[in-house]
């Protein structure tokens, strides 16, 4: 008797293991190239592959990782089918001639802002003047922001006390005082007031209109099967659909289990960013309630190319028309 139960146990396991193997291998399997390393601000992602969301649209998704300009070139040549780098990565490499589109304009928002201690006395750019301001590069995103916020308060950077300190110590030179402020990213304002310091931010967007990451795909994938195309943003955008829906936790949770285990300790504080960050700023917008998650606002893509080229970041400037696929 139990030899039966044993084999019939063994019987339905092999059933369900070989049954999960013929649906998986019914799946067209794709790639996607991911700025930076994986991380719970991924979650739309993460949350598209575990919940079957990319499965339902007949995908299975691997995810790989590299530097924006390294995943504008590979998506260009075909490498892999799709890729999420930062916007300005994109606007660059389009402008070099490499023949990708967004497709979906994920962030609606840049993640710039310059950061400060409220007993600084700053509180809006012209504060700045005299200030120790700190960035990562001069060569970084963060930089031209700063530039542009400068210039339509009527200053110029010769106006502040500048220093370069790198990514891994910015933060930490902020909090020890060490400066008045940085221009970085907004995550770290709600890491820091976890942490008990008391800071503000004024977010660069206001004067530099800006994308963090987006979906982009290669102009031959558009022209061959933009039905894969679209089976992909359906994914994306209904794993978007249930995070914004209440269920950031879960995405949080899920995304540091299977990916990011080195935020074991953050989910809270990752929890609230997307909470205070992601949904109402960065998945959504204004425009973004008038034609949908993803959408992509022409005139703002053509300002912020525009003000690229001024500050000669690019030396071709696509259109954005000409950059920006147009959804059937």
């Amino acid at each position: 008797m139990i030899r039966k139960l044993l084999l019939g146990a063994l019987v339905l396991l092999g059933s369900a293991v070989f049954g999960r193997g013929a649906e998986a291998a019914d799946l067209r399997k794709v790639s996607i190239q991911i700025d930076g390393a994986a991380v719970p601000y991924y979650a739309p992602l993460y949350l598209a592959q575990e919940k079957g969301y990319f499965a339902e649209q007949g995908l299975d998704v691997e995810f790989y990782y590299s530097a924006g300009a390294d995943i504008v070139k590979n998506v260009g040549v075909g490498n892999v089918e799709f890729g999420f780098p930062n916007a300005d990565s994109v606007i660059v490499g389009r402008g070099a001639g490499i023949p990708v589109k967004v497709v979906h304009t994920t962030y609606q928002h840049g993640l710039g802002a310059t950061i400060f201690k409220r007993s600084s006395g700053i509180s809006g750019p012209a504060d700045l003047k005299g200030k120790k301001v700190a960035v990562t590069s001069l060569a970084s995103p963060n930089y031209i922001q700063l530039q542009v916020m400068l210039k339509e308060a009527g200053l110029a950077v010769s106006d502040l006390d500048l220093e370069v300190i790198g990514t891994g110590a910015i933060v930490g030179a902020l909090a020890d005082g060490q400066v008045d402020a940085i221009v970085f990213s907004m995550l770290r304002t709600v890491e820091l007031r976890n942490q008990g310091v008391d800071v503000d931010e004024i977010r660069s967007d206001t004067f530099l209109p800006s994308h963090g990451n987006v979906l982009i795909a290669g102009e031959k994938l558009l022209k061959d099967e933009p039905e894969l195309v679209e089976k992909f943003v359906a994914a994306l955008d209904k794993s978007l659909d249930y995070i914004i829906g209440g269920h950031s936790r879960e995405a949080v949770e899920l995304s540091v289990s299977k990916y990011a285990p080195s935020f074991g300790d953050r989910v809270d504080v990752v929890t609230r960013i997307l909470d205070e960050i992601f949904i109402p700023y960065l998945w959504t917008s204004d425009y973004t309630k008038a034609h949908g998650l993803g959408a992509s606002d022409v005139e703002r893509w053509g300002r912020s190319i525009a003000i690229l080229k001024e500050y000669g970041v690019l030396k071709m400037a696509p259109s954005a028309e000409d950059l920006l696929y147009v959804r059937p």
